[in-house]
């Protein structure tokens, strides 16, 4: 009995190290491609507006690429594409978001202020989801892109390759 509780738990330690991969690139992945295409639909022009009011440099250029960052970025992630070179500019749009826009809100990035009829009313964000999409990459990046990811397809590829040579 020992054994196969031994085994069970050797199996499900090796299944989890190998797949936990998917579950945190599709959300992570996904998170990213919902902001940028939420940007994208309020029109550009709104989001360099808000870059302005915050003193961003070269807003209406900066804007756009958040946006393509978000969405490219996004989607690489999700198919678990090139994950260590994309992840270092969805990194840099995080860290200017946590100190340009969430850092006075806080840690919390959810405020309840008030319960009406109308429902639930909260105040503006912290930087706690920016932090937990750092972690987020930063594991994908220690960890690889798992299974079913474009990397491990062109990993495989070159090895197949090499072994051909």
């Amino acid at each position: 009995m020992r054994s196969l509780v031994t085994r069970y738990y050797a199996l499900t330690a090796s299944l989890q190290s190998a797949w936990y991969p998917i579950p945190l690139r599709m959300i992570v992945g996904f998170g990213f491609m919902q902001h940028g295409y939420a940007k994208l639909a309020r029109g550009s022009d709104s989001f360099a507006g808000i870059l302005h009011a915050l003193h961003v440099p070269m807003p209406w250029m900066m804007s756009w690429l958040t946006i393509l960052i978000e969405l490219v970025g996004g989607f690489a992630v999700f198919v678990g594409a090139l994950l260590p070179l994309v992840s270092v500019p969805m990194a840099v749009v995080l860290l200017v978001a946590i100190f340009t826009v969430h850092l006075p809100n806080g840690f919390s990035s959810i405020k309840l202020q008030s319960v009406t009829e109308s429902g639930a009313h909260f105040g503006q964000p912290g930087y706690e989801t920016d932090l937990l999409y750092l972690a987020g990459l930063v594991a994908l990046i220690m960890g690889g892109a798992g299974p079913l990811s474009i990397d491990r397809f062109l990993t495989s590829r070159r090895k197949a390759d090499r072994s051909v040579l």
